[in-house]
This record gives structure tokens, sequence and C-alpha cells, in this order.
């Protein structure tokens, strides 16, 4: 995770702490690592280079290699066939042997030959089942991605950081706009239907690693790797959208239009807006890092999460110290609050999180939950009564306030889990990875889908957030990621839940 200090890049991800790294499958598909079994597939690519296509080369690269790789897949199938065409000739010898023992009137003879019947029906099933569940996982990788693509769409690339997004949150106030915090000490508010940056927040000194909007008011609450957190007030105004482009307009200006389009989304950082640079409040009783923050029911009262392994509970309007929560072990990843009740839950590196009590002035509970392997990257509340935690363990673990003491339900991945989100209305869990992938899932741990990435669409690095957005009877999701880039995505819900 970010810390505070330098902004570059670089700096920034070295600075967060060490993952194992794993590789990631795209495909179910098992590769073969002799010379001689990838031949003929190289030999037919490089005989295509030859030909003419109207195809552009990065389609036609990649459709090569998904053809080459079924080429393997089957000629590893083939490659099984002849050892279990050897296995039942070896068989048949061996029983043909036995037979030959015995005498001729024996009725054990006739036993043996259908003893032998028997084994080969039961390696030729085998070898169809095999066949049959190895075609299917290709056929279902063409099927899953086409199927995601008409579920998830991809609706506006918020461009402007210059340096990785750790965390992106949605207004609970109108007018309703995107929030992103990055490692390049700065924080921006986006319009979500236009993509245009609106605001820019630069009061930090290091990298801001969290933000979060004010239940009912224009504020926003950021934490910083300056070790401090920040309440600062906004103002903005949403651009009214463009209208479609003139077909008939000058060529010109289209080409003017186009170079205006490709400055904003150039990566050089926003074009010139407001910037706030002083904040209404400081909150700084850390000593290390301040990885995340989040407002309590009401918006009275903030808690902060730091590296210094402790957990703070502010009063917004004195930004006074009202509890430190100690007891992790190790530094904090994490920390939300519940939307409706006085609950707040924290995750640290120390594999676990703590769900703290505040619904009694005089007494505030802690409970301590032992579900994961490795750091809990973070763990949310749900509208109900649920929690959902995410690890670095590959797992996601959905647990019910009533009844902790195990997961109701358990969702295992291929790839190390970021900053989990949950939507409010359809309870749908969205997983940002380390490999680059967004997943989503019900409560019970079903896979729905997975967003579509490709080289011109999706995440090129390491997807660290995600938020929901379910306004005007509509479905967004919105995802950043260490490439510098939030996007957002309109999910189609009721196809949805149609495909579970």
């Amino acid at each position: 995770m970010p810390v505070e200090g330098g902004s570059s890049s670089g700096s920034a991800s070295a600075a967060r702490h060490p993952k194992q790294k794993r590789k990631a499958h795209s495909l179910s598909i098992r590769r073969t690592n002799s010379t001689e079994d990838r031949l003929p597939g190289f030999q037919r690519g490089d005989m295509l280079e030859g030909q003419d296509s109207k195809l552009p080369p990065s389609l036609r690269n990649n459709l090569l290699d998904l053809f080459g790789q079924i080429e393997r897949e089957f000629e590893n199938l083939y490659i099984e066939n002849l050892e279990l065409r050897r296995e039942i000739d070896s068989l048949n010898e061996r029983l043909t042997g036995d037979g030959q023992t015995i005498e001729g009137g024996d009725p054990t003879k006739g036993a043996l030959k259908t003893k032998a019947s028997h084994s080969t029906s039961q390696l030729s099933q085998k070898l169809k089942t095999t066949y049959k569940a190895s075609t299917s996982k290709i056929v279902s990788s063409f099927k899953a991605t086409a199927g995601s693509r008409a579920l998830c769409q991809l609706l506006k690339e918020y461009v402007g950081h210059r340096d990785g997004i750790w965390d992106l949150s949605i207004t609970r106030t109108q007018p309703v706009v995107l929030g992103t915090a990055s490692a390049d000490h700065s924080a921006l508010l986006w319009s979500i239907e236009t993509g245009k940056c609106l605001l820019r927040y630069a009061g930090h000194a290091g990298s801001v690693n969290s933000i979060k909007f004010h239940p009912t008011e224009q504020m926003a609450l950021t934490a910083s790797g300056d070790q401090t957190a920040h309440i600062w007030r906004y103002m903005v105004q949403l651009p009214v959208p463009q209208p479609p482009p003139d077909v008939s307009a000058p060529c010109d200006d289209d080409q003017d239009s186009s170079d205006r389009e490709e400055g904003e989304v150039d990566g050089e950082g926003p074009c010139e807006v407001p910037t706030i640079r002083v904040a209404t409040a400081t909150l700084k009783s850390h000593q290390g890092v301040v990885i995340a923050a989040d407002w309590l029911v009401g918006g009275r009262q903030v808690v902060t999460a730091s590296w210094d392994r402790a957990a703070n509970l502010y009063e917004v309007e004195t930004s006074e110290l009202v509890h430190a929560l100690t007891g992790h072990d190790q530094e904090l990843t994490h920390c939300c609050t519940h939307p409706t009740q006085r609950l707040v839950v924290t995750s640290s590196r120390d594999t676990t999180f703590r769900l703290w009590d505040f619904r009694d002035p005089s007494i505030h509970s802690v409970n301590v939950f032992q579900g994961h392997t490795d750091t809990v990257t973070s763990a949310v509340f749900t509208v109900g009564d649920n929690v959902v935690s995410g690890s670095d363990d590959r797992t996601v673990k959905v647990w019910d306030l009533k009844n902790m003491r195990s997961p109701i339900a358990t969702i295992r991945t291929d790839s190390a889990v970021n900053r989990i989100s949950v939507s409010a209305n359809q309870r749908i869990i969205a997983l940002p990875h380390d490999n680059r992938q967004v997943r989503l899932f019900d409560m019970s741990g079903v896979r729905l889908a997975r967003l579509p990435r490709s080289n011109r669409m999706g995440h090129r690095r390491m997807v660290c957030c995600t938020a929901w957005n379910e306004e005007n009877q509509s479905c967004n999701l919105f995802t950043c990621g260490f490439d510098r880039q939030a996007i957002g995505w309109n999910i189609n819900i009721p196809a949805l839940l149609q495909e579970k």
C-alpha cells in the first residue's frame, strides 16, 4: 500500500507490502513444455504471416494464439488416447494369457472375457469423459468472454492521475460525482457522465490512500501516507452533456475535437480545474501511515486505520480523539463502518479482522475473527446483517453478524483480493484482483460474471478497489488500479441474475 513521501509509480509500488506472486490463468487449458508439441502451431503461424489478411495484427495474433492453444489441447487429448489404447491392449493381452492356462471347458474362461469386456468399457468411458471435459473447457472459455461483454459494458474511463489509484468512492448527496485517491498525493472529483475532472484536492503531503464522502453534506474524508486524515468541503457543478457531433461539420472542426480528446486522456494530469489545498479539519494522532478512513452513521464521527496497528475514533466538529482502538498485532489495511448502526470493522496484516461495537455509548465491545490465512485486505458491511472479507490468501468469506463463528460462504479465487465492495440493492460482491481481473459473485458464493479485459479494455495493472452506484434505476460499477485510471462499467443486473 502507499506510504508517505515519493509520488512516483515505482516508489509507491515498492512501498506496498510484498505479496506472494501468483500466476493468473485466463483459460483453464493445460500446456505442454515440449518443443516438439509446440512446433506445428509455430510453423502454421509463420506460414500465415506471409498471407494477406484484412484483420488487425493484434486481433489476428490473438486468434492465432487461441487456436494454437486449442491445437495443443487436442494434441494432449490425442496422446492420452494413445496411452489409454496401449493400456487396453496390455489388459487384453494379460487376460488372454490368463485364459490360455485354463482348460477349454472351464466356465471361468467366459467370466474372464466378461471381465475384460467390462474393463475395456470402463476405459472407453473414461476416454470419452476426458475428451468431453477438456473440450467443454475450451468452449466455456469463449462463452464466458462473450457473456461478460454482454452483461458488463464499459461506461467511461477517468484518466488524469500521475500515479496509481488506491481507492475510489461515490458521493451520497447531489450532485453525484466520483472521487479517486491516488499515490500522486491528490484526490480528484469526476463527472460520472462526461469523465471530466471537476476538482482537485492537494492538501496532503503523501500518498492519498482512501476517500469517503459524508452521508448528507458535501464533505470528503481522505487518509494519507503523511500520517494524517483530512476533512474538506467541496462545491462542484456538473458540466452540461455535450450533444452528439454533427457529421456535416467541416473536417477541421472534427480534427480539433479529436485533438482535445486525446489531450484529456494522455495521462499527463487533468486540465486546469479548481484546486483545494487547505483542509477544513486535520486529524493527526497516528504514528504511521493512515491507510483508510470512514464516516460513522450520522457523519458526526470518523474512524481511521493506520500502519501503527491502531484505529482511532474522532469527533468531526472538534477533531478530538475519542477512542484509540488497539489490539491488532500488525499493520491495519482497511476500515469500514455499518451504513445504519454504530459498528466498525478493521482489517489487518495479522490475518484477522475485528468488529467494534459502539452502539452502547458507555461500553464498546470487540470481536476477533480468524477466518483467513494471510493478510485481510478489506472487510465491509452489507445492508443486511453480513460482513464480507477479502484476503491475500485468495479467498473471500461471507459472515453473518448474528453468528460469526464460521463463514456462511467461501469464495476461492486464483489471485489475491484487494478492496471489495457489495452493491446495496442486489448484494452483488465485486472482487478486484492483483491479476487485473474483476469478478462478480452473489452472497452465496456463486460466480455471476467477470468484467471484460483486453488490450483496449480494462485495467493493465493490479486492480485496487471497486465501488457501486445504483442511482437512477441503473447499476454502475467503478474500478481503479495502479495503471493510473478509473473505469466505469454498466452492469446489466436483470441479465446477470437470469444467467445465474
